[in-house]
């Protein structure tokens, strides 16, 4: 029977059920894949192969816990270990007693540094995702040194520097990976939101991991361009002191994202990978604006954007007329699609399972390495 392989996926934002979503489809249908997570209503259709088994969640607190120990210091090893919980224990407990069981090929790790480290400790070859941010510390090292390999769900052209060459050697990078990255038409785009065809449209977006941009930088922002029509999709911060002209329209959360990408004249958006690859693959101008989260993400992945020639970045919103004015005259003029677009690769989720299978296969199928002496004798 062909060895499963294992999947954790954080129940948090969208991009890692759907990066999930899409490396399962492309996976062999012989290959079973068994998903963990604390939720299993947020994944896209999957196939039958597929098997998701709830976790509790390893972030959040559940009333169950008992005493207060945090004043056991955390080890730099570690990044969300607190003593006490036992939705910990039982999540762990669940996966590690999956390990023993199914003996899978292999484990990925999407995201959790503990996971990673679990896998190994319990001796199974894990994968890890590689994301931006300042991962210097001693916790990411260990999940990304531990790991018999690292996916990159974006284009090499954005690793960042300070990647080490075994972290690159080791590393499957896939632009688009789990990004629905098709392009619609610009006109019949803007016929399906209600944008006119000689409209100037700006699009201010904000991915669904955080709280979204505030409210007042940009009713500044519209005040400072009249004469485009600005439209704001995913969280809004609300600013009791924003004064909004009339050119704002605030649309929430839709389900036509892509159609509001194609749509756009200019966006402004956080710097999200799902967000990333939409407008990458769109080719439009792109003023990039990172949220905060941990490690920074946002912020390096906003160097690395800027590095690559593929957007415009500024580290918040302009805070006055004149400062968006430049920035967004900026925008315009330095943009070039073409940079844009090919960092999404045709089949990001086929070079990727491809690219498991043969991980596995030389994991599990190739001869020992035994330590002999000179006349052949195998070293206890």
């Amino acid at each position: 029977m062909t060895q499963p392989i294992g999947y954790f996926v954080h129940h948090q934002g969208r991009g890692h059920a759907e990066r999930l979503a899409a490396i399962a489809h492309a996976l062999p249908e012989t290959r079973p894949l068994t998903v963990f997570c604390a939720r299993d209503d947020i994944f896209p259709a999957l196939p039958p192969s597929v098997e998701i088994i709830k976790l509790p969640s390893l972030f959040e607190a559940t009333g169950q816990e008992r005493g207060t120990m945090d004043w056991v210091p955390t080890p730099d090893t570690l990044h969300c270990a607190p003593l006490g919980w036992p939705g910990i224990r039982r999540a762990m407990a669940i996966m590690t007693e999956w390990f023993d069981r199914a003996d899978p090929a292999l484990m990925i790790s999407d995201v959790s540094a503990e996971v990673a480290q679990l896998a190994r400790i319990c001796s199974v070859p894990h994968v890890k995702i590689l994301q931006h941010g300042d991962r210097s510390d001693p916790g990411h090292r260990a999940a990304y040194d531990g790991a018999a390999g690292l996916i990159a769900p974006f284009h090499a052209a954005l690793a960042q520097p300070d990647w080490t060459e075994a972290w690159r050697a080791k590393t499957c990078f896939a632009g688009g990976l789990g990004v629905d990255t098709r392009v619609p038409e610009r006109e019949v785009a803007r016929q399906r939101i209600g944008v006119g065809v000689d409209e100037e449209m700006i699009l201010v977006l904000s991915g669904g991991g955080g709280s979204g941009f505030a409210q007042a930088p940009i009713g500044v922002g519209a005040r400072a361009r009249p004469g485009a029509r600005w439209i704001t999709i995913g969280n809004v911060q609300r600013d009791w002191h924003a004064t909004e002209p009339a050119n704002v329209e605030h649309r929430g959360w839709v389900e036509e994202a892509a159609d509001h990408i194609a749509a756009a004249d200019l966006i402004v958006a956080s710097t999200g990978n799902t967000t990333c690859q939409q407008i990458l693959a769109a080719g439009r101008p792109w003023l990039a604006v990172p949220e905060w989260r941990y490690f920074d993400e946002q912020h390096r992945k906003a160097d690395a954007l800027g590095a690559a020639g593929a957007a415009t970045v500024r580290p918040y919103l302009p805070a006055s007329a004149h400062g968006w004015t430049a920035a967004l005259a900026e925008t315009l003029a330095n943009h070039c699609p073409a940079k844009q677009r090919v960092m999404i690769d045709d089949a990001p989720a086929e070079c990727v399972a491809r690219w498991l299978e043969a991980l596995a296969d030389r994991l599990w199928n190739a001869e020992p390495i035994h330590n002999t002496t000179d006349d052949g004798a195998l070293i206890p």
